[in-house]
C-alpha cells in the first residue's frame, strides 16, 4: 500500500508544474516561495537544538502561536521552525516579528523530498498539529529517529472510516507517533483503534490562543469610525453565507440604526465576487485594504487582509461563525468566544462538536438557520465574565502542553 500511495504521488508530481501555475495565478501560491515544497530551503538552519511545528493552515498555526512565544524565550532552543501549506498562513507567521521562528512551506509527500527536508532540517522535535498526517514524511521521521508528537490531534469519523478501509497500511503509519495528544474523546478512541502508541488527553488547544498586541489593536482612525456604529461580525464565511448575512443586515437594519456588518471571508481572494453579489442587493460595501476614512453610508465593511480576524473579534459583542450554514462543518469560535461576544452559528458545527456543547451550557452560543433568525439573535453586549472563563481553561491546558513538550525537548520522555 505504501509503494501505491509513492506512484500516485509521483504521477501527481508530473502535474504539479501547471497545478502550482495556476494557483500562482489565482493568488494562492508564494510566486518566489513555491521552491519549498519541493525542499529547496529559502532559509538556513543554525547550530543548535531546533524544534519543529506543523500545521494546515490558519487556525492551527494561530494555536500554537502562545507555545512558540514561550520557546523564543528559552535559551536551550537555537531555532523554531513553522511549515504549513497554505500561503495565507504564512503571511500570519510574518506579521508576529519573531526571532528565532521561521518559516517554510511544507515539502511533497514523496520519499525523496521528505528525506531531503529532515536531512536539511534536522529537527531535535517534531510536533503537527490537529489532522496532519503524512505517511512519507511520518516514514521517514522513524528511519532518523525524530521524536513525533501529534499535538490538539483531531480526527472525525468520516476521516477514521477512510484510515480504517486500509487498515494494515493505518497502523504503520500511526504507529510511528511517539505520543497523541486529542482535542476531544473521540479522537482518543479512534487513534486508539488505529494503534497509536500512546495517547494523552490534556484539552484542546484552540481554547490558548493568545495573540500579540498587534494583532489585537485596531487603528485609532478606523477604531473612532467603528466606534459611530453598532457592529456585529460574520467571521470564516465561506460560498452563501456572506449574502446569508447580508440579508441580516437588511433585516436588522430596519430597527438599528448606524448598522455596520463586518464580514471576514474565510478565503480573501473571493472578495471581488462577494462585493458584486452583496451589491446586487443595494448595500454599500467598503474593503479593509481601502482604509477609507470615513464609513458614513457604509452597510458591509469587507476584511480582505490576512491575519487580522481577532481584532475585530476584540470588539465584536455578537460574532456569526461561518463554515456552519454550508456543510463545513464549522470554525473556531474560541477566539470570539474569550472576548466575550456572544456566537452564532448555523447547523453544520461537527468539526468543534464539544467546543460548541461548552457554549451552550455556558448560554453564550446560538444555533439559527435564517437570515431572519440570525437578525433577531444578535446581541450588542459582551459577557466578560464567560470571557475570563474560557482564558482561564486556556491557561491550564496551554501550561500542561509545555509540561509535556518540555519532556522530549529535555530528552525526558520514556518510551512504552
Amino acid at each position: 500500500m505504501f509503494f501505491l500511495y509513492q506512484i500516485i504521488i509521483s504521477i501527481l508530481l508530473l502535474i504539479s508544474p501547471l497545478i502550482l501555475i495556476i494557483r500562482i495565478f489565482k493568488n494562492k501560491e508564494d510566486k518566489f516561495r513555491f521552491i519549498e515544497k519541493f525542499s529547496i530551503p529559502s532559509d538556513q538552519r543554525t547550530k543548535g537544538k531546533l524544534i519543529w511545528f506543523h500545521g494546515a493552515s490558519v487556525g492551527e498555526i494561530l494555536s500554537i502561536i502562545p507555545i512558540i512565544k514561550y520557546y523564543e524565550k528559552k535559551k536551550d532552543i537555537s531555532q523554531i521552525l513553522v511549515t504549513s501549506s497554505t500561503l495565507s498562513s504564512s503571511k500570519v507567521i510574518e506579521k508576529f516579528k519573531f526571532k528565532k521562528t521561521i518559516h517554510q512551506f511544507y515539502p511533497i509527500d514523496h520519499i525523496y523530498f521528505t528525506n531531503k527536508f529532515l536531512k536539511f532540517w534536522r529537527p531535535h522535535l517534531a510536533i503537527f498539529i490537529e489532522s496532519e498526517i503524512w505517511p512519507c514524511m511520518f516514514k521517514n521521521m522513524g528511519k532518523l529517529n525524530v521524536p513525533l508528537i501529534l499535538l490538539n490531534a483531531r480526527i472525525t469519523k468520516k476521516t477514521f472510516n477512510k484510515w480504517l478501509k486500509i487498515k494494515f497500511f493505518s497502523k504503520s503509519i500511526f504507529n510511528e507517533i511517539n505520543i497523541a495528544y486529542p482535542q476531544n474523546l473521540e479522537t482518543g478512541k479512534y487513534l486508539k483503534k488505529l494503534k497509536t502508541k500512546k495517547i494523552s488527553l490534556i484539552g484542546n488547544l484552540k481554547f490558548t490562543e493568545s495573540p500579540d498586541k498587534y494583532y489585537n489593536q485596531i487603528s485609532k482612525k478606523l477604531k473612532s469610525e467603528l466606534n459611530k456604529k453598532k457592529i456585529w461580525i460574520a467571521s470564516s464565511t465561506h460560498g452563501i453565507e456572506e449574502i446569508f448575512c447580508a440579508k441580516a443586515h437588511i433585516e436588522l437594519q430596519k430597527k438599528i440604526k448606524n448598522l455596520l456588518t463586518i464580514i471576514i471571508p474565510r478565503h480573501v481572494h473571493r472578495v471581488n465576487k462577494i462585493v458584486t453579489e452583496i451589491n446586487k442587493l443595494n448595500l454599500k460595501t467598503v474593503l479593509h485594504s481601502d482604509k477609507q476614512k470615513s464609513l458614513n453610508g457604509t452597510d458591509i465593511y469587507i476584511v480582505n487582509t490576512f491575519g487580522e480576524t481577532g481584532k475585530f473579534h476584540k470588539i465584536s459583542n455578537s460574532v456569526f461563525l461561518g463554515g456552519s450554514i454550508i456543510k463545513r462543518g464549522g470554525q473556531n469560535p474560541l477566539e470570539a468566544a474569550r472576548y466575550g461576544a456572544k456566537i452564532l452559528h448555523g447547523p453544520n458545527v461537527e468539526n468543534f462538536k464539544d467546543v460548541y456543547k461548552l457554549l451552550k451550557m455556558l448560554k453564550i452560543s446560538k444555533k439559527i438557520s435564517t437570515p431572519k433568525q440570525l437578525a433577531t439573535s444578535i446581541s450588542f453586549k459582551k459577557n466578560k465574565k464567560i470571557g475570563i472563563k474560557i482564558k482561564n481553561i486556556g491557561e491550564k491546558i496551554q501550561n500542561k502542553t509545555i509540561k509535556e513538550l518540555n519532556k522530549f525537548i529535555n530528552n525526558e520522555y520514556k518510551k512504552t
